[in-house]
C-alpha cells in the first residue's frame, strides 16, 4: 500500500529566488538614490515648471532696434543691455548700446542725468573697442559719444581733451574704412564742434550722396546750418531728417527751437505770430508721440513753455511747466523754470518758493506750494515729493542770481530777507561766476539794494528788476546739445 504525503491545504511555504532579491535590492538602492538626490537638489520632483529657454542676443537687439525705430529710446537702452548680459563679448551689441545711450541724453531736463547718460554710453563705446578695437563703427560711434559729452562738459580745458580725443578717433575710424559713411558724419559733426567749420562743411559733401537716407546726416547738415543762422535751411535740413526717423521727438524739438529764433529775430509782429505757432506745432508733435508710446518726458512741454514765455503768455508758460512737474515731480531744474516764469508774470512769491526747490531743494509740503503755490490735492493726483537741491552750474546759475536779485528787491527794515539774499550771493561768487560782468552787475545792485534796507531805508520801487534771461535762442530745457547758433 503506498502512502502519499499529506497536502498543504491552506498555504503554501515559499522559496527565496535569488532573482527576486536581486530585484529588490536594486529597487531599494534606486529608491534611496532618489530620495538623496532630492535633498541635494540633484534629482527635481515631479510637477515643477520646466525651465524656460535663455532668449538669444540677437532677439534683444531686434527689440531694441524695433524700440528706437518707434521713438521709445528707454525701452531701446533696456533691449540692448539685456543683449549685452546674454552676450557680453558682441561689440557690435555695445555700440549701438553706446549710440542710443547717447541719444538718451537729448530726452533729459537737468546736467547731472544728462552726464550721468553720456558715462554709460562712454563705458559701453570703451568695452566695445576693447572687444573689436579693428572696427570702423565702433570707433565712429565711440567718437560721436565723446563729441557730445564735450558738448555737456563745462570745463574748457575738459571739452577740448574730449573734443581732441573724439577727433583721433573720428580719424582712426576712417584709416579702418574710408567708406564709412557714418565715420564722416561724425567726423564732421567733431569737426564742428570744434569750430572747424570749412572742415566739417567738407566731410559733409564727402558723405553727401551716401548719406541721403541717413537722418544723421541731415541732423549734423542742420547742425552746421545754424552755426551760420540759416534757420530756414536747417529747419528743411530737420525736417529731412524727420522724413527718415519720424519718431526721433528731439528732432522735432531741434526743428521747433529754430522756428523760435526766427520768429524772436521777426520785426513782423504777423510773420512773428505765424512762426511762433509752427513752433508750438513741432513741440506738440514731439509731446503726440511720447503719450502714444506712453513715454513720460518732460521736455516738449518745457519748449513749449518757453515759447509761450517768449510770445508774453506766461498763464500758459506755467501751465506747460506744471505738466512737465506732473511727469516729473522731483526735477529741481523744472522748479528753477517755473521760478523764472512766475518772476517775469510778476508772481514773486511763487516764484520764490519755486526757486527755494531748485536752489535748496524742499520737502513734499513745500514742492506742492513750489508747484501750484497751495497743498497738494491728492484727488487730482497731486502727491508732494523731496526735491533735491541743484548744484550750481552755467545752466543753473540764472536760478541763484534770480532768486537773490527777488529776495534783495522784496526786503524792507520790518522783513528784511536780505540776510537770504547774501546767503545765495555768496554761493555764487563761491562758485566762480561773479567775474561775468553781467553777473557782477546783477550782485552790486542786489547788495546796494540791502545796504539801504540795513540802514532802515524803504526803496521807492520793491518789485525786482527783471534780469536778462536768454529768450531767443535754444537752450538746453529744448534737449539740446549742440552750441548756442550764431546770431
Amino acid at each position: 500500500m503506498n502512502l502519499y504525503p499529506r497536502r498543504r491545504l491552506f498555504h503554501r511555504q515559499h522559496q527565496n529566488n535569488i532573482y527576486r532579491v536581486f530585484l529588490y535590492v536594486i529597487l531599494t538602492i534606486a529608491g534611496l538614490w532618489i530620495v538623496y538626490g532630492v535633498d541635494r537638489g540633484t534629482v527635481q520632483p515631479m510637477g515643477l515648471p520646466t525651465l524656460t529657454p535663455t532668449r538669444a542676443s540677437t532677439s534683444y537687439a531686434s527689440e531694441a532696434e524695433a524700440h528706437f525705430a518707434a521713438g521709445a529710446i528707454p525701452k531701446a537702452v533696456e533691449s540692448y543691455q539685456r543683449a549685452t548680459e546674454v552676450e557680453p563679448d558682441n561689440a557690435e551689441h555695445w555700440a549701438r548700446l553706446a549710440r542710443i545711450q547717447t541719444y538718451s541724453s537729448a530726452l533729459t531736463t537737468t546736467d547731472s542725468e544728462r552726464m550721468a547718460a553720456l558715462d554709460s554710453a562712454l563705458s559701453a563705446a570703451d568695452r566695445a573697442k576693447e572687444i573689436d578695437p579693428d572696427s570702423s563703427t565702433v570707433a565712429a560711434i565711440r567718437a560721436f559719444v565723446l563729441d557730445w559729452k564735450a558738448a555737456s562738459t563745462f570745463s574748457a580745458e575738459e571739452r577740448q581733451t574730449l573734443l581732441f580725443e573724439a577727433e583721433k578717433e573720428s580719424a582712426r575710424a576712417l584709416q579702418l574704412d574710408p567708406t564709412n559713411t557714418l565715420a564722416l558724419v561724425f567726423y564732421a559733426e567733431v569737426l564742428l564742434d570744434q569750430q572747424k567749420w570749412s572742415q566739417g562743411e567738407q566731410y559733409l559733401s564727402l558723405s553727401r550722396d551716401s548719406g541721403v537716407d541717413l537722418w544723421d546726416w541731415h541732423r549734423v547738415y542742420a547742425n552746421y546750418l545754424e552755426t551760420l543762422g540759416a534757420y530756414s535751411q536747417a529747419i528743411e535740413s530737420y525736417d529731412r531728417a524727420i522724413e527718415l526717423a519720424p519718431n526721433m521727438t528731439f528732432l522735432y524739438i531741434y526743428a521747433g527751437a529754430n522756428y523760435r529764433q526766427l520768429a524772436f529775430s521777426s520785426p513782423i509782429k504777423a510773420q512773428q505770430e505765424q512762426l511762433y505757432e509752427r513752433s508750438l506745432e513741432y513741440f506738440a508733435r514731439a509731446a503726440s508721440i511720447n503719450e502714444q508710446l506712453g513715454l513720460r518726458i518732460p521736455f516738449p512741454y518745457l519748449s513749449i513753455s518757453r515759447t509761450y514765455s517768449q510770445t508774453g503768455d506766461y498763464f500758459a508758460a506755467a501751465l506747460n511747466i506744471q505738466k512737465a512737474l506732473d511727469y516729473k515731480p522731483a526735477d529741481a531744474d523744472i522748479y528753477g523754470q517755473l521760478g523764472i516764469v512766475f518772476r517775469k508774470s510778476r508772481n514773486f512769491e511763487g516764484s520764490n518758493m519755486a526757486f527755494k526747490c531748485a536752489i535748496d531743494g524742499c520737502n513734499p509740503e513745500e514742492s506742492c506750494l513750489g508747484r501750484y503755490g497751495r497743498e497738494c490735492v491728492p484727488d487730482y493726483g497731486e502727491e508732494g515729493v523731496v526735491v533735491e537741491a541743484l548744484p550750481l552750474t552755467p545752466n543753473t546759475l540764472v536760478y541763484f542770481y534770480s532768486y537773490a536779485s527777488n529776495l534783495a528787491a522784496l526786503s524792507r527794515p520790518q522783513q528784511n530777507l536780505c540776510p537770504e539774499a547774501r546767503r545765495v550771493m555768496k554761493i555764487i561768487v563761491d562758485g566762480g561766476y561773479a567775474t561775468d560782468s553781467l553777473v557782477q552787475q546783477i550782485l552790486t545792485e542786489n547788495e546796494n539794494i540791502c545796504q539801504i534796507v540795513d540802514r532802515g531805508g524803504i526803496l521807492a520801487l520793491r518789485t525786482p528788476t527783471a534780469t536778462p534771461v536768454e529768450d531767443g535762442t535754444p537752450q538746453p530745457a529744448d534737449g539740446l546739445m549742440t552750441p548756442t547758433p550764431a546770431p
